[in-house]
């Protein structure tokens, strides 16, 4: 079932504007998630703010937000001094600029949105503009209010919708050098680099949703299972210890290529 809409504005690109409403692309509502009990009595645990030092409860009233200035020492900050520095939201995605679809390196992608026309009104203006994008194989560039905070976000044209992809501040992402450049610049022997392009090419299959299932969460309702029928949960087996000795990467490629065994 496709979720509820959680924002709905305008989609905008000079004067071309069309109603959208935007959805999350991405869904933790079949994660299995557990409630703290008290093992004595069955009751949910409740958690409570408490002050650090005389070791009482916070009304809710008393609550603050505070940034450290020093130790034990803070600028405090009320919600409506904080709501003042929020940007509005004018509800409209403003196309400002466009962008090769290659040039936006993954790193900045942070969450993805699913953006369709809302009502058949608007779907003429929004095919033009995702048309457009298709064609010149761009993405746009634009900026909206999202989760309190404004967001840049970048759009890309897929099927027949947009997705949305809301986009890292420039603080949050780390230089690559900083990491990558003390790594050696060595080639590979050819015959080396011919068996591992083997091994990659016998291991590639289309990609596929079932390539990126979460084993635990089996194994988490499966033993949940097992508990609420009463049955008492088989322990996993270690995996047996490895009795290769590979005594180098040419060796380990070769190995790799062998048939399996049954």
């Amino acid at each position: 079932m496709a979720p509820r809409t959680f924002w709905k504005g305008y989609l905008k690109l000079s004067l071309v504007t069309c109603p959208v409403a935007m959805m999350p692309a991405r869904s933790d509502s079949e994660k299995v998630r557990f409630h703290t009990l008290n093992r004595k009595t069955g009751n949910r645990i409740q958690s409570r703010f408490v002050d650090a030092v005389t070791g009482k409860r916070v009304a809710d009233d008393d609550e603050v937000k505070g940034y450290p200035k020093g130790d034990d020492d803070y600028v405090m900050l009320e919600d409506d001094e904080l709501d003042a520095v929020a940007l509005e939201s004018t509800r409209t995605i403003d196309i400002e600029l466009f962008a090769p679809r290659n040039s936006v390196g993954w790193i900045w992608y942070d969450a993805p949105h699913y953006l369709v026309p809302d009502g058949k009104i608007g779907e003429e203006a929004f095919s033009v503009i995702r048309e457009a994008m298709k064609s010149t194989k761009t993405v746009g560039i634009s900026r909206v209010v999202l989760y309190r905070r404004e967001r840049a976000v970048l759009l890309e044209p897929r099927d027949n919708g947009i997705v949305l992809w809301t986009l890292r501040y420039g603080d949050e992402v780390r230089d690559e050098k900083d990491y990558f450049a003390g790594i050696g610049k060595a080639e590979p022997e050819a015959d080396m680099r011919t068996l591992m392009e083997k091994l990659i090419a016998k291991r590639t299959k289309e990609w596929s949703p079932d390539l990126a299932q979460d084993p635990v969460q089996d194994q988490l309702l499966a033993l949940i299972e097992a508990k609420r029928k009463g049955r008492k949960p088989r322990k996993k087996a270690a995996p047996p210890a490895s009795g290769d000795n590979v005594v180098s990467i040419m060796d380990a490629l070769r190995k790799s290529l062998e048939p399996r065994r049954k």
